[in-house]
């Protein structure tokens, strides 16, 4: 059996009932989108011409009726605020941005009490003298001014009412709730001027005051009817909230208690096929809609025109499901329709124009007057999707990086990017002059963007409505400052913009009779599908939650009549039981994580379909996880292709560091990417200084400092002289190798303390060694060497090349220094057997200095020979020698035994890295 569809009933009523009268008749439908499919609907039914009856929102048929033009919630915000400032004292008159934190919830108060047809002076004051009852128990002189000003806010209320409708009316403007209570009041005068008019009110469910007494007034006078589309099954029973609303008007209206209930169905007892799904998260939900989609599109046997995805919906529960959706629905979707609101928090477009403001507030808010902007929000433009493409300043990105820019100037900035872009302009232009030439400047910098996007593939499309959508908003900020001039600063502007942003969406409006509906839950009204796919079936997301958006208590709005949480409950029932009601294969999806209050919690409509299970329905219950391999991750395995080893020969012809080699002890991967693939870090503003660069600058400031003593006796005025260059030295390293990085504070400041520190200690100690009677004498600073290691284990002879920090004789004894400005004691550079050494990362250090003294050998013409660390945070251990411990003796200085034991090593692991036939393996 085939249920037909409401709009479907709807056509044949007018085909049949009013087929003399139709260019007479209009039909009134809860929203616009319905509009097309019963267009669609009488196409169907007729044969031959016909003129279609005028169709029509209940918004748009209120609207008439009252004769004013609705106001956006942007532009009323502004009026409000005019109508404030012209009755509040000037001593009181608060900022635009404090206005509309209360202002946006007080109109939508009003809205309910207009849509409702209350008294608005006694809502008002009773809410007055709620707040006046609270503070009863406080004595006249304990009252403080802040309570004085906050009874007065609530006085206040019912002028600010009246002083709005007023000014509203005279401009012939106004919001929904105006709208309605002035239809109410012009009903007669708009039925005696449509008297030979009839009306058709098809689809409705819920109804405010305002309708109810329009809809109720047009029956009675004989010019309407109204056509229900509830099931029996909700209607007969008294608790169930999908029936609610028109329980109350089918026992309330008079009409019905003389005339018929028109229709009662029974669809939704049919055969329905109910699959439940829980999966973790939303890309989860999104991933499984696309794979039921593209199992519609299989087991479906026409596609097409009038094909199963004409009568497939994906109901989205929350808004932010519709990009993931999108990347997860199978290419042979064809066309598609998007039929929703998407908030405008989740735009890039937005997320770009809220960067923008950060980052020109922040430069204008600096101190000392100069407009400079910070690295982070300069990247973060630059970056951005929609200007990275097409701004061509990937050189910029780099010099900035490169030379550590924290601070950039406005000048600076432009100086760096000789060559400009259009768009580099626009994002960059100084905003001192004022809120409109900041606001054409973004228009003029969102139209560059819409520009720069093509109409050629579906996801450019969507990125061009998100910037159409906010050029809107950026072009009724302007409209309206041009006309409040009085609020002219720019972070007025950006608190402003951040509160209109709230009230913009991007509508999306496609092809609705063509393809796959994507649609909210108030988009699916009235209409009826086959497949039922609906997303986000949590508690708090389907029905949402409580939210207590208002000013008015809850009992109050029980007292008055006015809608509470639950009346909005029993909204969603109805249109979720709706979506259901004529559908064959429902798909519910819900996130089965427990993140946040009660996201993991699946809806209570779930729960009612399990419990208030119908006979012929088959409901089943899934929880679908990610398949998760055994092995969480395989380790990375790169067998040495021949050009691989040409590589390897080439870095043995150039010369092994022993970082090199130490690298690939720690991981073989890394030796591959950094040795092999030469693929080195990315280039990152350094903002604090890393511990690496620290440790440059304090080698380097050596370097210099000792440079003047190479091949002579340090003596003790040599090392006093010294400290008197530390400070200036210091800086000039930090220059040097931190360039355009800001050193006068934080961090930095501290880190550069700590170089002079560091520098300064070593020089204390090396003092104390020269008052001892130490003769210490320098060979080399920073020093390159290498020596060629020839042996029959190895396929061809290995250059080992390293650079050594220095090279001094002390008392006799070439020692060869390594600095190391991390922690180093004794243990990291005593050997107690060779097995090993190559094997394990902790013996890094070993390998090291004996690499230096195996390249150094040949040059100290026989002189005893000892290697070690000299650590910058144990400086008090002074110089830690390599040793060998053999049994209970210990011995630092480097023998031909030694050198052997460790050449013996290295052509170990040397003969396993250059060894065709065992691949890179990474270890994890």
């Amino acid at each position: 059996m085939t249920n037909t569809s409401f709009l479907d009933k709807i056509a044949t009523v007018l085909i049949e009932d009013y087929s003399n009268t139709l260019s007479n008749t209009i039909v009134v439908l809860p929203n616009k989108r319905a509009k097309v499919f019963l267009i669609e609907a009488l196409k169907n039914q007729v044969d031959s011409n016909i003129l279609s009856p005028e169709i029509i929102s209940i918004e748009d048929f209120v609207q008439n009726i009252a004769g004013i033009r609705t106001v956006d919630p942007i532009e009323l915000l502004f009026e409000f605020y005019e109508v404030y400032l012209s009755i509040t004292d000037k001593t009181n008159q608060q900022t635009f941005e404090l206005f509309a934190n209360w202002a946006k919830t007080l109109l939508q108060d009003f809205n309910e009490i207009d849509r409702y047809l209350l008294d608005p002076s006694h809502v008002l004051s009773y809410l007055k003298d709620i707040e006046d009852i609270k503070k009863w128990g406080i004595e006249v002189e304990n009252k403080t001014e802040l309570l004085e000003k906050y009874i007065d806010f609530w006085k206040l209320l019912p002028n600010y009412y009246q002083s709005l409708y007023t000014h509203l009316l005279n401009k012939g403007i106004g919001y929904q709730g105006l709208i309605y209570r002035e239809a109410v009041n012009n009903l007669n005068h708009f039925t005696d001027s449509v008297v030979e008019k009839q009306f058709v009110f098809a689809g409705f469910n819920a109804l405010n005051a305002a309708e109810e007494k329009i809809i109720q007034h047009l029956i009675a006078s004989d010019q309407a009817k109204i056509f229900w589309d509830v099931d029996q099954t909700f209607l007969n029973d008294p608790y169930h909230d999908a029936g609610l609303f028109v329980r109350r008007f089918k026992e309330s209206w008079k009409h019905y208690k003389s005339n018929p209930f028109e229709w009662i169905v029974d669809d939704f007892s049919q055969s329905k096929n109910i699959h439940v799904i829980g999966t973790p998260k939303t890309i989860g939900q999104a991933k499984i809609a696309g794979s039921i989609i593209e199992n519609v599109i299989h087991t479906s046997e026409s596609l097409g025109a009038n094909g199963k995805l004409d009568k497939v919906a994906v109901v989205l529960g929350e808004e932010n499901l519709l990009v993931p959706l999108l990347y997860s629905l199978p290419s042979t979707v064809g066309a598609l329709n998007i039929t929703m609101g998407y908030s405008s928090k989740n735009n890039p477009a937005q997320i770009l124009i809220a960067k923008l403001f950060k980052m020109h507030t922040n430069a204008l808010s600096r101190n000392n007057n100069s407009y400079v902007f910070y690295y982070k929000d300069v990247l973060d433009i630059l970056t951005h999707p929609l200007v990275e493409p097409y701004a061509k300043t990937t050189a910029l990105v780099s010099i900035i990086n490169k030379n550590n820019y924290t601070f950039i100037t406005h000048q600076k900035l432009v100086e760096l990017n000789a060559v400009p872009s259009e768009l580099f302009v626009l994002l960059f232009k100084k905003w001192e002059s004022g809120s409109i030439p900041v606001l054409e400047s973004i228009s003029e910098l969102l139209l560059t963007i819409k520009n720069n996007l093509s109409n050629d593939n579906e996801e450019e499309k969507i990125t061009k409505a998100f910037v159409f959508a906010i050029f809107k908003v950026i072009n009724k900020l302007n409209n309206y400052y041009s006309k409040h001039q009085h609020i002219d600063k720019i972070e007025t502007l950006y608190a402003i913009y951040k509160q209109v942003i709230d009230l913009a969406e991007v509508s999306f409006e496609g092809e609705p009779l063509n393809g796959l509906q994507i649609m909210g839950v108030l988009e699916s009204r009235v209409l009826d599908f086959d497949t039922v796919i609906v997303t986000s079936m949590n508690e708090g997301k389907f029905p949402a939650g409580k939210s207590q958006n208002s000013f008015i208590p809850y009992d109050v709005k029980r007292e008055l009549g006015l809608p509470t949480f639950k009346e909005k409950d029993a909204i969603y029932t109805y249109h979720f039981y709706h979506l259901l009601q004529r559908a064959k294969n429902i798909y519910l999806l819900y996130n089965t994580e427990s993140e946040g209050l009660d996201a993991g919690e699946k809806s209570r409509f779930i729960t009612q379909l399990e419990v208030e299970k119908q006979i012929n329905h088959n409901l089943t219950h899934e929880i679908y996880n990610a398949d998760l391999p055994e092995t969480a991750y395989q380790p990375m395995v790169i067998p040495k292709s021949e050009s691989v080893m040409i590589r390897l020969k080439e870095i043995a012809d150039k010369g092994f560091s022993p970082s090199a080699l130490t690298s690939y002890i720690r991981n073989p991967i890394q030796f591959y990417f950094q040795k092999i693939l030469r693929i080195s870090e990315v280039e990152e503003v350094e903002e604090n200084i890393a511990l690496n660069t620290l440790g440059t600058i304090i080698h380097e400031t050596l370097k210099v400092l000792y440079e003047p003593f190479i091949g002579k006796f340090i003596s003790e005025s040599d090392l006093i002289n010294c400290f008197k260059q530390i400070d200036v030295e210091v800086l000039k390293q930090f220059k040097l190798v931190y360039k355009e990085g800001e050193i006068k504070k934080g961090r930095n400041l501290l880190a550069f303390e700590v170089a002079k520190r560091n520098v300064s200690n070593f020089l204390k100690v090396e003092l104390e060694s020269v008052k001892n009677g130490d003769a210490i004498k320098i060979i080399a600073l920073e020093q390159t060497y290498e020596r060629s290691l020839h042996h029959p284990g190895l396929p061809f002879p290995v250059l080992i090349k390293g650079n050594v920090d220095r090279i001094e004789e002390r008392n006799g004894i070439i020692r060869i220094i390594d600095y190391k400005t991390g922690k180093v004691d004794k243990a990291n550079v005593m050997l107690k057997t060779w097995n090993g050494l190559t094997e394990d990362i902790k013996s890094d250090k070993i390998i090291q200095v004996l690499a230096y003294a195996y390249m150094y050998e040949q040059e100290a013409k026989g002189k005893p020979i000892e290697a070690g660390i000299i650590s910058f945070k144990n400086l008090k251990s002074g110089f830690l020698p390599f040793i060998f411990k053999e049994e209970k003796e210990l011995n630092s200085i480097i023998n031909e035994s030694v050198l052997s034991n460790y050449i013996e090593q290295i052509v170990f692991l040397l003969s396993e890295i250059l060894d065709k036939n065992i691949p890179f393996e990474e270890k994890i």
